[in-house]
């Protein structure tokens, strides 16, 4: 079952619904831009810098124009509960925020840890050895 699809909720006021959350839960700086293909939002919070990038449907795959628009207003109002969830349960000390933005949070160069340690989880999985998942890890 896909979450939120029917929402009426446009994409941008769900865009401004995550950036009045992040504000709330402390973050102190907030970016969002799109290119073809994906959305992005980013912000700091916890002295990290965070990215999450929304991949948007194809409209040339979709029904209509209006089965993509409620699509992309779908992915927004997922992406607006999965923040406002996890930034809650750091909040709420169930876990900390490194572990819960974790895949999320980039690198100096500029790469999210996720982008980094991906194809060393694959790498393991495939030789069912443990590989160092950032370089310099030590194990």
């Amino acid at each position: 079952m896909s979450y939120a699809k029917r929402t009426k909720v446009p994409a941008d006021r769900s865009k401004a619904e995550i950036e009045k959350i992040l504000r709330r839960y402390g973050a102190d700086q907030f970016l969002s831009g799109w290119t073809e293909g994906r959305a992005m939002i980013g912000f700091r919070a916890h002295k990290r810098n965070v990215r999450f990038e929304l991949t948007l449907p194809d409209p040339n795959k979709s029904r209509s124009i209006t089965a993509h628009e409620q699509e992309v207003r779908r992915r927004w109002r997922a992406l607006a509960l999965v923040v406002k969830a996890k930034l809650e349960a750091v909040a709420s000390n169930i876990t900390t925020f490194e572990e819960e933005f974790m895949a999320h949070i980039v690198m100096p160069d500029g790469r999210t840890v996720g982008q980094h340690v991906r194809p060393q989880i694959e790498a393991s999985y495939a030789s069912g050895k443990v590989v160092p998942l950032l370089l310099g890890s030590g194990a």
